[in-house]
């Protein structure tokens, strides 16, 4: 059971919360390749890097699994205004993997959704998330989500992994 500061801070969370709403998390893959794209040319590499997103603990196999990848602690963790994001939206009930090509070597954190109604939302009650939410690095967390910090990860030249754990509240 969640305290009330974890309640308080699932409400307060900056920005306009977490992942208030996941438009724009279904980009097509041609914009999320031009992502990639963007983030090799303002990081000065050569893309050459893949990353591979397991996802693990789901408790249903309903709806939609909104996958957000960022570099920037500014947009994390709904990434809604992350002009640089890179996303994927996968059936839950389909592969739990979802694979991210030609990223440059660098830092980054992954959240994820899982949108069990497929509302394209996070559904709350009194602030606390009632879908799965997840992180990479598995960060421990009670009041609000955890920092970017947290969840940073380097991916370097070659592959990357990241399997990540669904956390259910509600």
């Amino acid at each position: 059971m969640l305290s009330t500061g974890a309640i308080m801070g699932y409400i307060s969370v900056s920005g306009t919360g977490f992942a208030e709403r996941t438009r724009g998390w279904g980009i097509s893959l041609a914009k999320a390749g031009a992502a990639a794209g963007l983030f090799a040319a303002l990081a000065g590499t050569s893309p050459s890097a893949r990353l591979d997103v397991n996802v693990e603990r789901m408790r249903s196999d309903e709806g939609m699994l909104h996958i957000c990848v960022t570099r920037d602690d500014d947009y994390f963790p709904d990434c809604e205004e992350d002009p640089n994001r890179i996303t994927r939206s996968i059936r839950a009930d389909g592969s739990l993997t979802a694979r991210f090509t030609n990223l440059p070597s660098g830092g980054y954190a992954v959240s994820i959704v899982h949108d069990e109604n497929s509302n394209d939302r996070l559904d709350r009650f009194a602030g606390i998330p009632r879908e799965g939410i997840g992180f990479s690095r598995n960060p421990r967390f009670t009041f609000g989500p955890p920092a970017f910090s947290a969840a940073r990860f380097t991916l370097s030249n070659g592959e990357g992994r990241q399997d990540i754990r669904m956390r259910y509240f509600l």
